[in-house]
């Protein structure tokens, strides 16, 4: 029983010893980089790395060290500032050639070194400098580029030094010369259209704030121009147009930390959670302090800042998000398209986020994962927004009607009594100040009663109608027209003076007096208006003692025999 206990261990640690020396064995093996043909464009391919934990390695101690089997591609996190890069390769053509080594992200490195070494020795050190214009010489518009010279056959070891301001995340790519002039030409072009759209999103959202002073449109647009300029300066679209890179662009990202707080601010105005959802705005508050605080922290030490920067970015996704189920459960009619929205630009930055912290690998959408988050986010956002506009238009024309509804006379869709007063004050103070005559008209229709005993009411309303739709083709624009009740219609008659306003009067009485109405199964209806006109005295207060005056023109042109017009004389 002993025996077989021995024999059943013994192989397991047999099993244990030999997987444990597969690992390193795989770990320490790094396949040689053959290159041969034309043109040369190798973007994949196997190397190592080592991680530096103090930076103070020296080439001859790191050169000796294990290095990890890898890809050419990497994502190492914050605890990886200090990285070497192992590349094995030959020349396998009869002829020699010369190879161009791209690091794309150099732009946000501190410092660059490339080690040459051929039988053992080190034939060629070379170090570039992000602060150091001298060694420029090996940057192009934000990107590393070292020359390669390998003679047939040779067989030529690479240490690449990448040192980082934050999170380390490299590539490396070998090309001839003419396929290295392609890549450069084809760089940054699809960041260059993201940050395109979204500064096109950026104008037409200050151009609507402008329009229509709405604060939500204003934080957008501050919101899209912190993400493009974060976006252009981590994927190089900076440091390619304008030598944005080392140190200098180190504090750009502030950038960072401005678009999260653009953010919660544009979803308390646009939710208006200040005085709809307090407990959901108490959220948004605390989060947007704690990356204010951290704004004004990245102020002072800005890589500090930045080593909290994922983690504080994946706290505000759960804070957003959570707010915005909590907004769609409360049936908020915008809650489920910026949840939707949001989803998106949380589910590509969260691949982001584990990409930078060195969980992810390295992949398109993992190194962008922020920039298309964003864009996606913007677009729903974007619509959002015109859908926001669209239902104020909405909400703003239906008070619009319901004040016209209230201004105006339901049968004639003239103005009622309550809005002519209110029309009438007002332009006697805007006559008073011009010192220009205002004068008023009150017009009555005779014998009405009569219409509707011998007509009927339906009659007596068509008439009604009539007289209003002749008022409102005779009378001028700038005239005011209103019914007062009944027969009874009132005209106000800006920049007219008393004698003027009575001939307009007149003109109207007999041109009304001239029409036939067709009633059906009876005799043509004609009928007759009298009307009383009077000037408004500008050292009034108010409108009622000229409306009065109207009043007595009227009464006398209705004594007189109807069918006419006065004009009140103050004795």
């Amino acid at each position: 029983m002993k025996g077989r206990f021995f024999k059943h261990y013994l192989l397991l640690a047999s099993l244990a010893l030999l997987s444990l020396f597969s690992s390193v064995t795989l770990a320490a093996y790094i396949p040689t980089v053959l290159v041969s043909g034309n043109p040369i464009h190798i973007e994949h391919f196997y190397a190592g790395y080592f991680i530096d934990p103090t930076g103070e390695m020296s080439f001859e101690e790191v050169k000796d060290q294990s290095f990890t089997a890898s890809s050419n591609k990497l994502s190492l996190g914050i605890k990886a500032h200090f990285t070497w890069v192992k590349i094995k390769l030959q020349n396998t053509n009869k002829h020699p050639i010369k190879l161009y080594l791209h690091h794309p992200q150099t732009y946000h490195n501190r410092s660059l070194s490339l080690y040459e070494v051929t039988r053992g020795k080190l034939i060629r050190t070379r170090l570039l400098d992000s602060d150091d214009k001298a060694t420029h010489q090996w940057m192009y518009r934000g990107i590393g580029i070292f020359d390669i010279e390998l003679q047939p056959q040779e067989l030529r070891t690479l240490y690449v030094k990448s040192e980082t301001f934050s999170h380390q995340w490299l590539s490396l790519f070998l090309y001839d010369e003419e396929q290295s002039k392609r890549a450069l030409q084809d760089s940054f072009s699809d960041i260059a259209l993201m940050v395109g759209m979204l500064l096109a999103l950026v104008v037409y959202n200050i151009l609507l704030f402008f329009s229509s002073r709405r604060k939500e449109s204003l934080f957008y647009a501050c919101y899209l121009v912190s993400s493009s300029i974060w976006i252009a300066l981590s994927y190089g679209l900076l440091a390619n147009w304008f030598g944005i890179y080392g140190s200098v662009a180190l504090y750009w990202q502030l950038t960072l930390m401005g678009m999260p707080i653009f953010l919660i601010l544009f979803m308390i105005n646009v939710f208006e959670t200040k005085t709809k959802y307090p407990l959901e705005h108490w959220a948004l508050c605390l989060m947007m302090a704690l990356l204010s605080i951290e704004f004004v922290y990245g102020i002072f030490n800005i890589r500090g800042a930045l080593l909290y920067s994922s983690s504080l970015a994946a706290l505000m996704m759960v804070v957003t998000t959570s707010v915005g189920i909590s907004l769609q459960i409360k049936k908020n009619p915008i809650a489920r398209y910026f949840l939707f929205g949001h989803m998106l630009f949380v589910a590509f930055s969260g691949l982001a986020v584990l990409f930078y912290k060195g969980i992810a690998e390295f992949s398109y959408l993992a190194s962008h994962g922020v920039g298309v988050g964003v864009m996606l986010e913007s677009l729903v956002l974007a619509t959002i927004i015109a859908y926001r506009v669209k239902l104020l238009e909405s909400m703003k024309a239906n008070q619009e009607e319901l004040k016209l509804l209230a201004a105006t006379d339901p049968m004639t869709q003239l103005y009622n009594r309550r809005y002519f007063n209110t029309e009438a004050d007002f332009q006697l103070e805007l006559a008073k100040q011009s010192k220009q005559p205002l004068s008023i008209a009150v017009l009555d229709i005779d014998f009405f009663k009569r219409v509707n005993d011998n007509y009927g009411h339906a009659v007596g309303d068509q008439v009604i109608i009539q007289v209003a739709k002749s008022l409102k083709e005779l009378c001028r624009t700038k005239d005011i027209v209103a019914r007062f009740g009944g027969e009874e219609f009132v005209v106000l008659l800006p920049n007219t003076a008393a004698d003027d306003a009575f001939n307009i009067i007149e003109n109207i009485r007999r041109s009304l007096g001239e029409m036939v109405m067709q009633v059906e199964g009876k005799n043509n209806l004609t009928f007759t208006i009298s009307a009383g006109v009077s000037a408004v005295a500008q050292r009034q207060n108010g409108i009622e003692k000229a409306l009065a005056f109207a009043d007595d023109a009227l009464y006398e042109a209705k004594n007189s025999g109807r069918n006419r017009s006065c004009l009140y004389h103050d004795e």
